[in-house]
């Protein structure tokens, strides 16, 4: 055992081998990478809901129970980054199984995701949206 108390291995010649480290330099940049494409769409999604949030929507007619406006942009926000996590751990699972099935689902569920916004917003038919996210919760379940 070593100091950390975990097993060393040796490689040839009795070249002692260092564990790689959980979080390595790749494996950052990769979730990175997954982070800033969930954000970017986000932000699109973002950019169509914004300017309709005063004006359309509020004009709409809502349940009594409907959440206050500032809180959408945190929930977003904390959802895009949850959905950013998930990707990254099937994107960790490359090397081990193939996910590249699962990797287009996480990238339909992120067009679909942007879609939402602009059917409800952009084009402002619920009707519309209300279809696109059933098709969303499918890919989701999938």
């Amino acid at each position: 055992m070593s100091e950390r108390g975990q097993d060393a291995d040796f490689g040839a010649e009795g070249e002692k081998l260092v564990p790689a480290p959980w979080f390595a330099r790749r494996e950052l940049m990769g979730l990175f990478v997954i982070l800033l494409i969930c954000y970017l769409v986000g932000g699109i999604g973002g950019m169509v809901t914004g300017p309709e949030i005063a004006g359309w929507y509020a004009g709409l007619v809502k349940p009594s129970w409907t959440p206050p406006g500032w809180i959408f942009g945190p929930v977003w926000g904390v959802l895009y980054l949850m959905i950013g996590v998930s990707g990254w751990l099937i994107w960790r699972r490359r090397n081990v199984e193939d996910v590249r099935g699962l990797l287009v689902l996480f990238g339909v569920q992120l067009v679909l995701n942007c879609l939402w916004s602009v059917l409800f917003f952009g084009m402002r038919s619920p009707g519309l949206a209300l279809a696109e996210i059933v098709a969303l919760w499918g890919v989701i379940w999938m």
